[in-house]
């Protein structure tokens, strides 16, 4: 699995090496790693998703974490920039957008005087939708 060519590597290389923390041992596969890392990204799978030729998940993740942690990827991208170098775009985006039960088909219920009055799902044959909205309007209640 090729995710960045010979030419593309050469390019990047020089730009990682001056980037990256350096420690007492270098990492082995630093390539293998950074394309398993571009892959990820690219994809927006999970970490354990990375295709076992890109060498071990947990290396890759771990690499990101820590250089992440420590700037690496803001100063690689400022001086890739700096360089000129043309990059691709990708956009990450971590949030969790989670809808409402009634969202989901779930029994609508609004509150009428001291009990309850249920409605059912709108559109389902208990109450149209035009009539919910309708006794809410009436009761005051947002619907």
């Amino acid at each position: 699995m090729v995710v960045l060519t010979d030419a593309q590597w050469a390019e990047l290389e020089p730009l990682v090496e001056a980037c990256r923390p350096h420690a007492k041992v270098p990492p082995s596969d630093l390539r293998r790693t950074v394309e398993a890392i571009i892959w990820r990204c690219t994809n927006g799978a999970k970490w354990r998703a990375v295709p076992a030729e890109l060498g071990p998940w947990w290396k890759a993740a771990q690499i990101f974490i820590r250089w992440a942690r420590l700037g690496v990827w803001d100063r690689l991208l400022n001086l890739a920039q700096e360089r000129g170098v043309e990059l691709g775009m990708a956009f990450l985006d971590g949030t969790n957008i989670r809808a409402h039960a009634k969202a989901a088909g779930a029994s609508k219920k609004i509150l009428w005087g001291d009990g309850r009055l249920s409605i059912g799902r709108l559109g389902s044959g208990h109450l149209d939708q035009e009539a919910a909205h309708g006794i809410c309007r009436d009761a005051h209640i947002a619907c």
